[in-house]
């Protein structure tokens, strides 16, 4: 067993994987990985299960010291990672030697890293998943759902008699200003105004301040819906609800399990990923899609982690 320390953290570090399928019947959210993409590009770099447990760190502010000679992995944003103050790029592994220090420290592309182990990092698995919901005191390393601390211990089991590998530069995602989101049409996309329909897909929308792993807020011109009240209903991950202020919420891994407000429908999760690594102030478009085109996208995209 391996072990790397943690010498500094914050409240947005945290382990995750896959998510929590199978019991949002009994109210329990999935959590998992914000950026999926991401990591899962980290663990197939180390030949991992797509969906092991990886550290999500969200805008830096992370540093771990090698117990011993391992190799790693990272995917994702750009947080100024270095390597005994050597910069360190993402989409590659990487040897850390026993003593030398892995530090994170602010976001210079993109908003979330994600560091992967060799066959994944240990945590007790919580009704399936490792992944930590902090609100649920679901997850984690103790099962407890708390975020990486300083002075805990990280471990895993896999073998670090690895080669190196570097994601292709053509594999590697786009963290482009103003991206295009494509998003499901929901049921009631036809209750909102006409105007409304126009606006949601042809206005310039600003991610909020007022942004976590439960969701986020666009700012810009106000939806008005015009259909009767909802009762509460079942929330699909990337749904998009349009509360009373007119405000759309793009709701995340960590959302509530219903609601009553109605939806625009759904981002699709490429869209999702792609998403997650958006600062708060960054600038987006929705981008209307039907469920057959996003089907084909994302089948099409799982497909390159097929090959090698």
């Amino acid at each position: 067993m391996s072990r790397l320390s943690i010498e500094a953290s914050t409240p947005l570090c945290l382990l995750q994987d896959g998510g929590r399928f199978g019991v949002r019947h009994l109210g329990v959210t999935q959590g998992g990985a914000a950026d999926w993409r991401s990591m899962s590009w980290a663990n197939w770099l180390l030949g991992n299960e797509l969906d092991a447990s990886v550290i999500e760190i969200t805008l830096g502010g992370f540093t771990v010291v090698a117990d011993e000679d391992c190799v790693l992995a990272l995917a994702g944003a750009d947080l100024g990672a270095q390597l005994d103050g050597e910069a360190l790029a993402p989409w590659r592994s990487f040897r850390l030697h026993k003593g030398q220090r892995l530090q994170f420290t602010q976001p210079l592309l993109g908003a979330r890293a994600y560091l992967a182990a060799p066959g994944g990092f240990d945590a007790p698995k919580v009704l399936g998943s490792s992944a930590t919901v902090v609100r649920e005191e679901l997850g984690g390393l103790d099962g407890m759902g708390r975020p990486l601390a300083k002075g805990a211990s990280l471990s895993y089991s896999g073998s670090s008699l690895l080669l190196l590998r570097e994601l292709p530069c053509e594999r590697v995602p786009e963290f482009n200003l103003n991206p295009s989101l494509d998003l499901v049409l929901g049921a009631q996309i036809g209750e909102f105004s006409g105007q409304s329909s126009f606006d949601a897909f042809n206005s310039v929308w600003t991610l909020d301040s007022r942004a976590d792993r439960m969701g986020i807020r666009l700012l810009g011109t106000a939806l008005e819906y015009q259909g009767k009240a909802m009762i509460s209903e079942g929330i699909p991950l990337g749904a998009v609800q349009v509360p009373p202020d007119g405000q759309p919420i793009v709701l995340l891994n960590d959302r509530q399990t219903i609601g009553g407000y109605p939806r625009l429908g759904a981002l699709t999760p490429l869209a999702l990923a792609r998403l997650a690594q958006c600062l708060p102030g960054a600038q987006v478009r929705l981008r209307p899609v039907v469920q057959d085109v996003a089907h084909r996208e994302q089948v099409k995209y799982l497909r390159q982690f097929a090959s090698h």
